[in-house]
């Protein structure tokens, strides 16, 4: 790693990353746009894991976790990047450790925090500037909502993905190109969504890794390539009939949030 900067890759790295830098419509320059992307991933756990984990193998320089849970027992039956050892340790920093093992060459930062208005702008720049992708991976609506309202205010891209029994959602949506957002699609949580979590719900393991690897996919061809393959859709995946489909939408003229933070 040393001697190498963000515009060239060391030998490890084009090892490393080959069988990307080979695809069709990926080289160099979006393995290199990887190296230097910076993202936030709120949320250290069941989408967090596998969404992470990916990234950090795919080459996302700099992966900050913000999450202020401590790992518990109940989480390793989804949460890949925890074992029964880790169990009582903060998820985000376990998270951060965990993914600089796996990948040398990207750095990863964990916070033991939750994020907030009050602390939102100094959590997500955290010395390193303003992520170029806002991950959500928490599993209320109630935190995504917020999150949404924090990813506008900033203008920060925010990928967000939900995973629950066996059914999943996901949607980037772009503040500076005034798309839409999250509340454009689900408006204000009602007293039921806001309760409702996979620790009372319930979640197969299989539809949180299936959730966090798609989000991966998406924040890749984003940072990689500058492509949104979910601008003004929301992908619908359901685990229990195999099936995947897309919902389009568009910005609400009336939204109370999105539409006065223009």
């Amino acid at each position: 790693m040393q001697g190498t900067t963000m515009t060239e890759l060391a030998d490890d790295e084009l090892l490393r990353y080959a069988r990307q830098i080979l695809l069709n419509g990926w080289d160099m320059d979006a393995q290199l746009r990887l190296k230097a992307a910076h993202i936030v991933i709120v949320g250290a756990g069941g989408l967090g894991c596998p969404a992470s984990e990916t990234l950090a193998r795919a080459g996302v320089g700099r992966i900050t976790l913000i999450d202020d849970d401590m790992i518990e027992a109940s989480n390793l039956q989804r949460q890949t990047l925890f074992v029964a050892a880790d169990i009582g340790q903060s998820k985000a920093m376990r998270a951060a450790e965990r993914l600089t093992e796996i990948n040398p060459y990207i750095a990863a930062v964990g916070i033991k925090d939750r994020l907030s208005d009050d602390n939102a702008a100094d959590l997500l720049d955290s010395g390193a500037g303003l992520p170029d992708l806002l991950l959500d991976c928490t599993d209320n609506f109630a935190t995504r909502d917020s999150i949404n309202r924090i990813s506008l205010a900033l203008k920060i891209p925010l990928l967000s993905a939900s995973a629950i029994g066996m059914t999943g959602q996901l949607s980037l949506f772009e503040p500076a190109k005034q798309t839409g957002c999250y509340h454009c699609l689900f408006g204000a949580p009602s007293d039921d969504e806001d309760t409702r979590t996979c620790a009372n719900s319930g979640v197969l393991a299989s539809t949180t890794t299936v959730m966090g690897n798609l989000q991966a996919n998406t924040a890749l061809q984003y940072l990689g390539l500058g492509h949104n393959p979910l601008s003004g859709k929301l992908l619908l995946w359901d685990g229990r009939s195999m099936q995947q489909r897309m919902m389009n939408y568009k910005p609400d003229p009336a939204c109370p949030v999105c539409h006065h933070s223009s």
